[in-house]
């Protein structure tokens, strides 16, 4: 055991078996030299650390607003600001809705492009503006709308001398007798007449002579109902109901009250009609008749007036965006049934149904809606109406309206229809045949109409426009 100690012992001593003092090693050997830093690397290192802690220091005074700014950050983004009415109708262009069949409209706003739906009704609105007759008119404007909810259906227009413009927008078209449905409602309320009462006058029907603006019955005197007045559309019986009855404030109040002079709340740009009044008696009985040049109406407004017989005589504000979203499909305006106003009492607007669709049945406008009554789509429907024309004061011009509505026998829909057409040397389509056509497209199949006649017509009346208005 002694022997294998000393192997052991001999094994991890060196053979002097003495230990270095200074070195701590055993004797003998020889301590590893120590290497030396190179004096470079330390400078450099230095100035690392200092980069180190000024880029630190950056990063730290970065982040503080930076954390502020994200913490500012709401955690949904806010939906799109929805658009007014009023700035609406600063972005639409009634340009884009001349000769629009569809119901989708792109409108570039602001570098962004907008989407609108319209409330159109394209299968409507293109017939409508295919059965133009471009040949013999200047302007034509056709408007149908739903009575109860003002959603325009058709918008179709035609102007040959601007083919931008749309005329169903345009309000200097002289009124001529649809002002009839305005006196009519007035002397209801304000005189308490009805469409039975008995009306007289003398001479011609559609002339308007001082004479025959008088009270005296004698031999000469022809008395007929109020409702056969409004149906003939006879102008002395209006003439003087103006001039002996409703007298120039009544008349002004009506005019106001039926919003003449004033904007409709409408999403594209829509000057007012026009009415004035002066202080002579026989002006009262022009405006009164509608014989003058001066009260004017757009065919836009003439729908809204029809609305107003439909809705116990109030008066809907007419609509056609039914809403606009923005690229990203946020919505940022959608339409909504805006309360009606009264404009009529709901008596005068019973007595005006009354007498316009004996306008239909036997008046002015029985010749454009023969037989309506065995038509197996017309004769599901109530319809009444309001014709008028007049002549331009350059006399090359005859204006020719129809105003009126329909509605359903044994169902719920109603809808108000207003056709102005300005015929040139021959008569075309008149209003009426387009109001007809309007309303069996709608509520039914198309009709099949002859394509003859659109481009002869018969010759247009003759004569003074002083002489004859109707």
């Amino acid at each position: 055991m002694t022997n294998k100690l000393s192997k052991i012992l001999r094994k991890r001593t060196p053979s002097s078996g003495r230990i270095d003092y200074r070195t701590g090693l055993p004797g003998g050997s020889t301590p590893s030299p120590r290497r030396s830093i190179p004096l470079r690397r330390i400078v450099f290192g230095l100035l690392m650390l200092v980069v180190l802690v000024g880029l630190g220091g950056l990063l730290w005074s970065v982040a503080i607003p930076l954390r502020e700014a994200v913490a500012a950050i709401p955690a949904t983004v806010p939906a799109a600001e929805p658009l007014r009415k009023e700035q609406l109708r600063q972005l639409l262009d009634a340009k884009a809705f001349t000769g629009l069949n569809g119901k989708q409209l792109t409108l570039p706003a602001a570098g962004h492009l907008l989407q609108v739906e319209t409330t159109l009704d394209p299968d409507l609105q293109s017939y409508l503006l295919e059965t133009i007759d471009r040949r013999n008119s200047r302007y034509v404007g056709i408007v149908v709308m739903e009575a109860a909810s003002g959603r325009v259906l058709a918008l179709a227009g035609y102007d040959r001398t601007n083919p931008v413009a749309n005329p169903c927008l345009g309000s200097e078209y002289p009124a001529a007798s649809v002002f009839k449905i305005v006196t009519a409602a007035t002397a209801v309320d304000q005189c308490g007449y009805s469409p039975d009462s008995p009306m007289h006058f003398s001479g011609p029907k559609h002339t308007l002579y001082k004479r025959q603006l008088t009270d005296r019955v004698d031999r000469y005197t022809t008395t007929i109902p109020l409702r056969e007045a409004f149906a003939d559309s006879v102008n002395p019986v209006f003439g003087k109901l103006g001039e002996l009855r409703l007298r120039k404030p009544l008349l002004e109040q009506a005019a106001a009250n039926f919003g003449f002079n004033q904007s409709l709340d409408f999403e594209l740009p829509l000057s007012p009609s026009h009415f004035q009044i002066s202080d002579e008696p026989y002006n009262w009985a022009e405006v009164a008749s509608g014989f003058n040049q001066e009260t004017t109406l757009s065919p836009l407004h003439g729908a809204a007036l029809a609305s107003a017989v439909l809705n116990t005589g109030r008066m809907v504000t007419p609509t056609i965006v039914e809403r606009v979203a923005d690229e990203q499909g946020n919505v940022l305006y959608r339409t909504e049934t805006v309360a009606s106003r009264p404009i009529m009492s709901a008596r005068a607007a019973t007595a005006l149904e009354q007498m316009m669709e004996e306008t239909i049945a036997s008046g002015t406008a029985r010749k454009a809606f023969r037989r309506h009554q065995s038509d197996k789509v017309l004769a599901r429907l109530e319809i009444g109406g309001k014709t008028g024309s007049i002549g331009s004061r350059t006399n090359d011009l005859r204006y020719d309206w129809f105003v009126g509505f329909a509605k359903e026998r044994f169902g719920r829909e109603q809808v108000v229809v207003s056709v102005m057409v300005a015929h040139e040397k021959y008569i075309g389509i008149r209003a009426s045949d387009y109001a007809r056509r309007a309303l069996t497209y709608h509520f039914g199949k198309p009709a099949k109409y002859p394509s003859s006649g659109l481009g002869s017509g018969s010759a247009a009346s003759k004569g003074k426009l002083a002489l004859r208005q109707t």
